[in-house]
């Protein structure tokens, strides 16, 4: 198996953080347990629960990407990821299961950050706390960071192609199953929530 390389991952995404390299880590493992190379189209599916910086890791890692409709979100707020192998009917689940200890001053500092402080003080923490979580996560025994479970083979349906009707009121097109019904008029979602 090639991997692409976290340095690759950083290029893609911008910048190293703390969820990127759970990303990372999370892509990785599906690969070398599913025993699977890069997606060319759906023969991998990821499910992920989020929509954080490790999502970015795994589009570049897995080849599975919004666009091909083999990367499906799903808005849990859960950092859950879900792989499926449509060639050898496998699947895999990782559950990002990993605690950083914080000192209180260090709880008041991310609390400050959070808040809208932008001091010298506080990004001067942000940004050592973040390399050095990084770090831990890149480093990290995979037991100590995720819970893996093998579920049963029940992958997504294949990305499906709608046809594109014109709203009524905007008249920009928009997939048919997108569309909304108001007043026998066929609109898309934000002209539908304008007129309610």
């Amino acid at each position: 198996m090639k991997f692409e390389k976290f340095e690759d991952v950083v290029k893609f995404h911008g910048h190293v953080c703390p969820g990127l390299a759970f990303g990372y880590r999370v892509a990785k493992l599906a690969v070398e347990e599913l025993n699977i190379n890069r997606s060319e189209d759906e023969e991998i599916v990821c499910v992920v629960e989020n929509d954080s910086c490790a999502v970015d890791a795994i589009q570049v890692i897995t080849g599975c990407t919004f666009g091909k409709g083999n990367l499906i979100f799903k808005d849990y707020g859960k950092q859950v990821y879900t792989f499926f192998d449509r060639k050898n009917s496998k699947a895999i689940r990782i559950v990002i299961d990993f605690e950083f200890e914080e000192t209180e001053e260090e709880k008041a500092l991310w609390q400050k950050f959070i808040s809208g402080d932008r001091s010298q003080e506080v990004l001067e923490f942000i940004q050592k706390r973040k390399a050095e979580k990084t770090k831990k996560i890149l480093e990290a025994p995979r037991e100590e960071i995720f819970h893996i479970t093998y579920p049963d083979f029940n992958p997504p349906r294949q990305a499906r192609i709608f046809k594109s009707l014109r709203c009524e009121n905007c008249k920009e097109k928009v997939a048919e199953t997108k569309g909304r019904i108001l007043n026998s008029k066929f609109l898309c979602i934000p002209c539908f929530e304008a007129l309610l």
